[in-house]
């Protein structure tokens, strides 16, 4: 059965890399947003059991939602992906309940290392 996977990121260019990272065995089922918003309607339409979620995006970032989620005990595979590499941000995704940081550009073996350590691929 495919994993629904949700891409969110504002930029459609950052969307389509992310999507090509994902490993090629991987039996997914894409669904993308540009903002925390659309993506927190998308996980609650069940389109999200993994979350691809950049931080830096108009109308609701990707901290707001993290944020959401957590206080909405929304249960969700989130992977934070961002040219935000400082330590603080990473910190502070994963006390959000984030389970892993990928700095931009994403690279498939990263991806593919991520989701082997917690049992998804």
């Amino acid at each position: 059965m495919a994993t629904k996977v949700l891409v969110v990121d504002d930029s459609a260019i950052s969307r389509k890399m992310m999507i090509r990272a994902l490993p090629k065995e991987w039996e997914v089922e894409i669904s993308q947003a540009a903002n925390g918003q659309e993506a927190l309607e998308a996980y609650r339409q069940g389109k999200a059991e993994v979350m691809f979620l950049d931080l830096t995006m108009p109308v609701m970032d990707g901290y707001q939602t993290l944020e959401v989620l957590q206080k909405e005990g929304l249960d969700c595979f989130v992977i934070v992906v961002s040219a935000d590499v400082q330590p603080q941000a990473e910190e502070r995704v994963k006390k959000l309940g984030a389970m892993a940081f990928i700095k931009k550009p994403v690279n498939t073996q990263k991806v593919v290392e991520i989701l082997k350590e917690y049992g998804i691929l």
